[in-house]
Formats: structure tokens, sequence, C-alpha cells
């Protein structure tokens, strides 16, 4: 016989044919390119650091300090849940929900709200010793809030912008 003409009965284990994709969301690699997600990613760092350098002191003497602390935390689980929801395009799935007004809402509050942490932190720092530890942490944790006001309110304008585009749709 031939070699050409003999064919192999060596059986090669097939892999079965699956779909490795179960999931409905979808990463959106491009999200973070944008205005919008550079801005929920901004938000995420400084108000980690607000919240880390507060956190790393004996803060829970002074009550405005726990203030502090309550909403730089609240507001940075909230915003790494609303930038998942963004990265994944959860909210182009889920229709029923009014994405442009729950972000307009949320970013108006937390800017609100991050203003008002900022102010309490930035005046919490004169009852800390000049130089010292809590000193810095507490000067430094009110240096990131005010970035993180920014920030929201950065995305606040953002998001009355795309409101009010689709209010004007309908």
């Amino acid at each position: 016989m031939d070699r050409t003409t003999v064919v192999s009965t060596r059986r090669e284990p097939q892999l079965p044919q699956c779909n490795t994709s179960t999931s409905t969301l979808a990463f959106d690699q491009h999200f973070t390119t944008t205005t919008r997600g550079k801005l929920l990613l901004a938000e995420i760092v400084c108000g980690m650091m607000a919240w880390i350098l507060v956190g790393g002191t004996d803060y829970f003497h002074l009550s405005a300090l726990c203030w502090v602390m309550f909403v730089s935390i609240l507001l940075w689980i909230l915003t790494v849940c609303l930038f998942i929801i963004y990265l994944t395009g959860a909210h182009n799935r889920i229709t029923h929900i009014p994405w442009n007004t729950v972000s307009l809402c949320f970013n108006c509050s937390a800017a609100g709200l991050y203003l008002v942490t900022a102010v309490v932190n930035a005046l919490t720092v004169n009852w800390a010793v000049k130089g010292r530890h809590n000193y810095n942490c507490w000067a430094a944790s009110a240096f990131f809030a005010s970035l993180t006001t920014l920030c929201y309110s950065g995305s606040s304008y953002l998001s009355y912008r795309a409101w009010r585009t689709t209010e004007e749709e309908h």
C-alpha cells in the first residue's frame, strides 16, 4: 500500500463544541476612555483615598470624622456598583430603569454630600496637632474629598446633559 493512501485510524479526542459565553453582559472596553468613565474612575480613586486616609487615624473620637467616613465609604461603594453597571453594559440590558435620571440624581446627591464632607473634613484638621500623623492624614483627606466633589460635580453636569437630551427626544 502507498503511504499517501493510508488513512490513520487513530482518533483524536474531540472537545465538545459549546458556547463559552453564557452571560448576557458584555465588557465595554471603551467605556473607560470616555469622559464619564474617566470621571467615575477618578471618583473611585479619590473617594477611596479620602476614606483610607481618615480610616488610618483615630477618627472615631470625632463624630464629624465618623460622618466623613460614612459618606465617603457609602458613596464609594455605590460608585463602584455604578461603574460596574456601566462597564458591563447592564444599563443597556435593563431598559425599564431610567438610567439617565438615576445617574443625574445620584451624581447631584453625591456632589452635595461630598461638598459637606469636604468642608467638615477640612474643619476637623484644626483639631489635630500640626505636623503629626492625624493632621497630615486629615489634611490630605480633605484635599481628596475636595477633588472627589469636583469629580461628582463634573459627572452631574454630564448626567444633566444626557438627561436633557433624552427628555427633549420624548
